[in-house]
């Protein structure tokens, strides 16, 4: 009889810190490369992504030996996960799911907003949505990206909690 060893805890921090810098390598591809403007929900979103890599090489480096390390390096994980898929999922319904007639205008931008409000009334300016966020303009296989971020997201998060629950 064949057993399975688990990846290592560290090696499974590394592979998630690597995928958040893939993602964060792709983001800035499609603004440079591409051409496409983050609007203020995607600027959040790769603020999450890096939160989730700067949690998982912590805890990669740290390698926690005691249960309670693990479960605190987890938490973090999740919670900076589901904080991204949070935003994600706001963006997949401005942009699939909003009539046309109910997205607002085109507002300011984040830099702008972040200057001159205060951050509860900036936070709420961007979640109400505006013209820019609802625009698609990148497609992979006939999904916008922040549907792809959303799995991401998805999948991040559910790692997180197999790395609560896992006894290594």
């Amino acid at each position: 009889m064949m057993h399975y060893r688990l990846p290592s805890q560290r090696r499974v921090y590394l592979a998630l810190f690597v995928v958040c810098v893939a993602a964060m390598a792709f983001a800035l591809y499609a603004q440079h490369g591409l051409g496409l403007e983050p609007c203020p929900l995607c600027i959040f979103q790769r603020v999450a992504v890096i939160a989730v890599g700067l949690v998982a090489l912590l805890a990669a480096w740290r390698n926690p030996v005691y249960r309670a390390g693990q479960a605190g390096f987890a938490g973090l994980t999740l919670l900076a996960a589901l904080g991204g898929a949070g935003v994600a999922a706001w963006h997949v319904k401005l942009q699939l799911f909003t009539p046309a007639d109910k997205i607002p205008a085109c507002g300011p931008g984040l830099d702008y907003m972040l200057e001159t409000m205060p951050f509860t009334d900036m936070l709420a300016k961007v979640f109400r949505g505006s013209g820019e966020c609802a625009e698609i303009n990148w497609r992979l296989l006939g999904q916008p990206m922040p549907v792809w971020s959303l799995a991401s997201f998805v999948a991040m998060a559910l790692l997180a909690l197999w790395l609560l629950r896992r006894r290594a």
